[in-house]
C-alpha cells in the first residue's frame, strides 16, 4: 500500500504549519515532511532543517532531494527519504508552494492538494503575530494570497479563518470519509 503525498498550500499566514502539526496530533496515521529552508535554524515557525545555500546546493546535487523549488528569496526541498514513509503506506503531509504543486504532481502519486485560505485581514494580523516580516513584506504578502493554483492542479479548499480544530475536522473528513 502506497501512502498519499498531501501538499499544504495557501498563502503566509494561513496557518498551513498549525493545521499540519494539528491533524499529524489528532491522527497517527498523518506525518510531517520536514523541510530543508536556507534559513536559520532557529529562525522560528515551523519545524525545519536549516541550511545554508551551500549546503542546500551540494546536497541537491547528491540527490538527497525529491523536490526543491525557490520562493521569497530563500530555497525550499522535500527529502527524498518521503519515498520510504510513502511506501511504507504513511499519508505525508507537506508544506508546498504553489509554484512547486506541479512538479510535485509528477514527482508523487497518489498525489493530493488541500488549498487553505483566509480572510486577508485574519491573514494579516497572523503575519504580524509571527514577528519575521517587515510591514512592506507582510503587504507584499497579502498581495500574492489570492493567486490561482497552476493550470492542471485540482485541490479541495478550506477556509481556515476561525477555529482550528473545526479545519481540522473537515480535513480528517476529507481525508478519511469512511471513519466520519
Amino acid at each position: 500500500m502506497t501512502g498519499r503525498f498531501i501538499a499544504i498550500v495557501g498563502p503566509s499566514g494561513v496557518g498551513k504549519d498549525s493545521v499540519m502539526v494539528a491533524l499529524a496530533a489528532r491522527d497517527p496515521s498523518l506525518a510531517l515532511v520536514r523541510r530543508v529552508i536556507t534559513r536559520p535554524g532557529d529562525a522560528g515557525g515551523e519545524d525545519f532543517d536549516g541550511v545554508n545555500e551551500a549546503q542546500f546546493h551540494t546536497r541537491a546535487a547528491k540527490g538527497e532531494f525529491a523536490l526543491s523549488w525557490p520562493a521569497h528569496g530563500l530555497h525550499y526541498a522535500i527529502p527524498a527519504r518521503v519515498a520510504d514513509d510513502l511506501a511504507a503506506g504513511k499519508d505525508m503531509l507537506a508544506n508546498l508552494s504553489r509554484a512547486a504543486l506541479p512538479a510535485a504532481k509528477a514527482q508523487f502519486d497518489p498525489f493530493m492538494v488541500i488549498q487553505l485560505t483566509a480572510d486577508h485581514k485574519v491573514l494579516a494580523e497572523r503575519l504580524a503575530a509571527r514577528g519575521r516580516e517587515t510591514a512592506a513584506d507582510i503587504a507584499r504578502r497579502l498581495r500574492r494570497a489570492d493567486y490561482a493554483l497552476p493550470e492542471g492542479i485540482d485541490a479541495v479548499t478550506i477556509d481556515n479563518s476561525a477555529d482550528l480544530d473545526e479545519t481540522v475536522e473537515r480535513i480528517l473528513c476529507l481525508l478519511y470519509p469512511v471513519r466520519a
